[in-house]
């Protein structure tokens, strides 16, 4: 054992990333981080890097916001941690104050602290509630990395892992810019494909389905929103079986989308919503909101998911502060309005170059599918790779979402604390590499 050198040299830092991580994703992006800040991030060797994906889709509010600073400051020096089974002021609080940001009969909440955790723990109770174990979920779905959200997960991930856990199914993505099943004018025939896939559903299932678990808007799945009216017609399918309806906003939730929840666009409420990224504004928190009549019944079967972390005091204070922010800071309004800007540049970009074949999302989350040929719609992983990495060179970080079948996708999801400024800046780095990359096409 030797004694660490601090700060140590580039070339020490990634031999010992290379020597002693294990790789749990593609390749580490070469750069050091050193610190972040409101809409940027900083490096080791003097780059600013604008962050057009709130880190992990997660800093709503942008980098050590002071608010969160000051609340993390407080608290680890008050009430950090608990025993599972006591309870603190700042979870009963946050569990209260998430309960008035929704419509009834949402009211009874789970604090966790991934977005893995809460559909594992909104899994096992619509199992438990529903005396059934079959879960349906979008063919591009992304649910999380532990064993019953993987299992929900068909985005990737799937190969060499042996089974997953029994009755998945996947039902297709209803996507308006790829059609499967269209009407006579080529449009997307979403009522027909939502029929079709119950039909296989039904053809399959063991008579013992569960739950329908699915985001509002996918998002590692492309930032693919279904139509209006999709969701109220596949409530109805999930009521015609006894089963219940999760809705996983770990992504859409709280105000990024432009209202507090992207499921308000269709007037239907899940039975059990699942919250977590933007909850803790980049820290770890989660949360499965429900009602009071599954909850009971969930109690009265014995009900168990007792861990380290539940009910931790430290990220529900920050759940709180974050909830004080949105409200304070009017940012549904925020993201309403600064996400039309987004999405006007967005559309500037995609006049100007013919490798953009499609933007779509809502609010602050934005996708821009990029492909070969716009009649076509053919599809080159080499072009979403080389728009990525040139756009890291000007100073700008943004994610390619690359699935069989679709382009390369760009997910842009900036803090609802960004500025125009920095949303046009952003723009500018985007439009250029989209230019420089597309060139050699």
């Amino acid at each position: 054992m030797t004694a660490s050198t601090y700060p140590p040299s580039a070339d020490t830092f990634w031999a010992d990333a290379e020597s002693h991580l294990v790789r749990y994703g593609g390749e580490f992006t070469r750069e050091i981080i050193d610190r972040a800040a409101g809409s940027f991030l900083f490096t080791a060797d003097g780059r600013k890097i604008l962050d057009f994906t709130s880190g992990q889709m997660s800093a709503l509010l942008g980098h050590s916001h002071p608010s969160i600073v000051a609340t993390v400051q407080r608290q680890v020096a008050t009430l950090d941690h608990l025993y599972s089974g006591m309870l603190s002021r700042p979870v009963v609080d946050l569990a209260r104050r998430l309960a008035g940001t929704l419509p009834a009969p949402l009211e009874k909440a789970l604090l966790l602290t991934t977005g893995a955790e809460s559909n594992e723990a909104a899994i096992r109770m619509a199992k438990l509630v529903t005396g059934k174990h079959e879960i349906i979920s979008f063919a591009r779905s992304w649910h999380g990395m532990t064993q019953a959200a993987a299992s929900a997960t068909y985005s990737t991930g799937r190969k060499g892992y042996g089974p997953a856990a029994p009755g998945n199914f996947a039902i297709p993505v209803p996507n308006a810019y790829r059609p499967d099943f269209t009407t006579d004018d080529g449009s997307l025939d979403w009522s027909r494909q939502l029929d079709f896939a119950f039909d296989l559903i039904d053809a399959q299932s063991t008579g013992s389905l569960a739950a329908c678990l699915v985001e509002p808007i996918l998002s590692s799945g492309g930032i693919i929103e279904p139509p209006v009216g999709y969701f109220a017609a596949l409530r109805e399918k999930c009521r015609e079986r006894d089963m219940l309806l999760i809705l996983d906003e770990a992504q859409t939730g709280l105000c990024r989308t432009g209202t507090w929840y992207a499921f308000e666009r269709d007037g239907v409420v899940p039975d059990i919503l699942t919250l977590s990224k933007t909850l803790g504004a980049g820290l770890p928190l989660a949360a499965v909101v429900t009602s009071a009549e599954i909850e009971e019944e969930a109690h009265r079967r014995g009900f168990l998911f007792f861990t380290t972390h539940v009910a931790d005091p430290l990220v529900a204070a920050v759940g709180n502060t974050v909830l004080d922010v949105l409200i304070d800071d009017k940012l549904d309004e925020r993201a309403r309005s600064l996400g039309a800007f987004l999405r006007d540049g967005l559309a500037g970009i995609a006049d100007r170059h013919t490798v953009v074949g499609d933007v779509r999302g809502r609010g602050m989350l934005a996708g821009l599918e990029l492909v070969v040929d716009r009649e076509t719609k053919r599809t080159s992983d080499e072009l979403g790779a080389r728009v990525t990495r040139r756009c890291l060179e000007l100073g700008l970080h943004t994610n390619i979402v690359q699935l069989p079948g679709m382009g390369g996708v760009m997910r842009i999801a900036p803090p609802l604390t960004a500025t125009e400024d920095e949303v046009s800046l952003g723009l500018t780095i985007l439009d250029q590499a989209i230019g420089e990359a597309g060139a050699g096409l």
